[in-house]
C-alpha cells in the first residue's frame, strides 16, 4: 500500500511548521526523512499516525483518505514508533508487546494462540525474547526501544512510521533493527538523524529544511557535499562503502563557513 502526503501543511500559533509537503512512499519501500532539528520531520509523522491534524493537505493510505477512516481502522493499517516513547506502567515485556494487538481486539478477549505466536516471533526478531517476563521499567533505554518496535510489528500494519527508531540502541542493534525493517516488506517512512544509516537503510530520502521539502531522491543523488553543507551547515567528504557502495559521509571538525541561514535552501534531487 502506497503512503502519500499531498500538499501537507501544519500551522500552530501562527507559525508554519510544515509547508506544502508532498511525498510518496511506494508500496513496500523504505523512505527516510532527514533534516536539521526543527525542520518538520516529526510533525509530518504525527499527521500520519493522527496525533496531529494537518491545517491543509491530505494523507492517503493507498486510495483512501486517512481522515475518512475510523481511528480503529487507521490503527490497523498504520503502526507508529514515536520519539522517546514512554511506558509508565510496570507491565512485563510480553504484556507491552501484546498491546500491539489492541486495534484488532474485540472486547476483552484473551490473545489467541496465533497472536501469542506473533508476539513471540516479534520478540525474537528484535532480540528481547529472554526479557519476556521482565518488568519493562527495569529495562535500559535501548531494551525499551526494542520492546516498542516489537509492539509495532505485532500490530501487523501495512505502513510503518518510525521517529528515530535507533535512539538508545548500540551499534549492533541499530544495524540489526534497520536490516529487519528493510526485510519486512512494509511501506516504511522513518526519521533518522544518522545520515550514514539513512543511506544504508533507505531506498529514497526526503530532505526537510524549515518545514519545506528541498530534495528527494536516492541516497546517491541526495547525499552530496553541497546539500549537506547547505542544509546541515557541516563540511563532509562523500565516499562509497567498500562492501555495499552506499554513500558514506566523513565529517570535518573544522568550523563551517556561514551558509546564510536567512537564504532559502536550493532544490536538489528529482
Amino acid at each position: 500500500m502506497d503512503l502519500t502526503l499531498d500538499r501537507l501543511s501544519v500551522v500552530t500559533d501562527g507559525k508554519k511548521l510544515l509547508s506544502d509537503l508532498s511525498l510518496t512512499v511506494a508500496d513496500g519501500r523504505c523512505v527516510g526523512l532527514i533534516g536539521p532539528n526543527g525542520s518538520g520531520k516529526s510533525t509530518a509523522l504525527k499527521c500520519i499516525y493522527r496525533a496531529l491534524r494537518p491545517s491543509s493537505g491530505t494523507v492517503r493510505l493507498g486510495e483512501e483518505e486517512l481522515s475518512r477512516l475510523s481511528m480503529r481502522r487507521s490503527a490497523q493499517l498504520v503502526a507508529a514508533l514515536v520519539q522517546d516513547g514512554e511506558i509508565d506502567l510496570d507491565f512485563t515485556v510480553e504484556e507491552v508487546v501484546a498491546l500491539g494487538r489492541t486495534p484488532h481486539a474485540r472486547g476483552n478477549q484473551a490473545p489467541s494462540s496465533r497472536e501469542r505466536g506473533l508476539c513471540e516471533q516479534a520478540m525474537r526478531q528484535v532480540d528481547i525474547g529472554h526479557l519476556a517476563r521482565r518488568g519493562v521499567l527495569t529495562l535500559s533505554g535501548g531494551e525499551r526501544q526494542r520492546v516498542l518496535v516489537a509492539r509495532a510489528l505485532v500490530q501487523e500494519p501495512t505502513i510503518l512510521v518510525l521517529d528515530e527508531p535507533t535512539n538508545h540502541l548500540d551499534v549492533r542493534h541499530q544495524v540489526e533493527l534497520l536490516s529487519l525493517l528493510r526485510g519486512t516488506g512494509l511501506t516504511t517512512l522513518v526519521v533518522l538523524h544518522d545520515l550514514n544509516l539513512a543511506a544504508a537503510a533507505c531506498d529514497r530520502l526526503g530532505v526537510l529544511s524549515e518545514g519545506r521539502l528541498v530534495a528527494t531522491g536516492t541516497p546517491e543523488k541526495i547525499l552530496t557535499t553541497e546539500l549537506v553543507h547547505d542544509v546541515f551547515g557541516v563540511r563532509t567528504t562523500v565516499v562509497s562503502h567498500p562492501l555495499t557502495g552506499d554513500p558514506q559521509l566523513l565529517y570535518s571538525l573544522d568550523p563551517p563557513a556561514p551558509n546564510g541561514s536567512d537564504t532559502p535552501c536550493p532544490s536538489y534531487g528529482d
